[in-house]
């Protein structure tokens, strides 16, 4: 076998392992307080915002996935760069945590109502706000090709206690 068989194999093996652990994990992880189940590939996203290695938020997209800030008004394109983002989001949020509430499917679409919570270095106060997040699926609905997350930075920056023209510190530098 050559490398390249070789190479196609295994990330053909991992993509189905992904899709199958993504379907029967799926009925562990309600929708809080409605007992529904969450699709796989949203429980996946949600434990990849809430875990510590960023790796794993890029890994729940397609190669050529797109994730869209709409508060903060970003977009990455490709896992590295989602990666990245979610390594930030890391160095400027003690606590992050999206908290799934209610999801609905709509062909290859999910609509994630959430809570976005967590505390910004340097606030005097955590937040926890309302979230929606548009996902679209690839085909086997086993990873996400694109992600709009619709939140209030306004309300954020109340519920942390800082002035509306606050805007996070340049990477290493010190919070203003």
């Amino acid at each position: 076998m050559t490398s390249r068989t070789l190479r196609t194999l295994t990330v053909v093996t991992a993509a189905a392992f992904l899709c199958a652990t993504a379907t029967a994990t799926a009925a562990a992880y309600a929708v809080q307080g409605t007992g529904r189940p969450v699709p796989g590939v949203v429980a996946a996203w949600a434990r990849a915002w809430n875990g510590s290695d960023p790796r794993a938020l890029g890994a729940v997209f397609t190669a050529d996935g797109v994730y869209t800030d709409e508060a903060v008004g970003v977009t990455f394109r490709g896992r590295k760069e989602i990666a990245g983002w979610k390594a930030r989001a890391d160095t400027l949020i003690d606590n992050v945590r999206v908290s799934v509430r209610d999801t609905r499917l709509e062909g290859d679409r999910v609509t994630v109502r959430a809570v976005y919570s967590g505390h910004l270095k340097g606030a005097p106060k955590p937040f926890a706000v309302p979230m929606t997040t548009l996902l679209g699926l690839d085909r086997g609905h086993c990873r996400i090709a694109f992600d709009q997350d619709h939140y209030s930075l306004a309300e954020v920056l109340i519920q942390s206690g800082l002035p509306a023209d606050w805007t996070p510190p340049a990477p290493g530098a010190a919070a203003r």
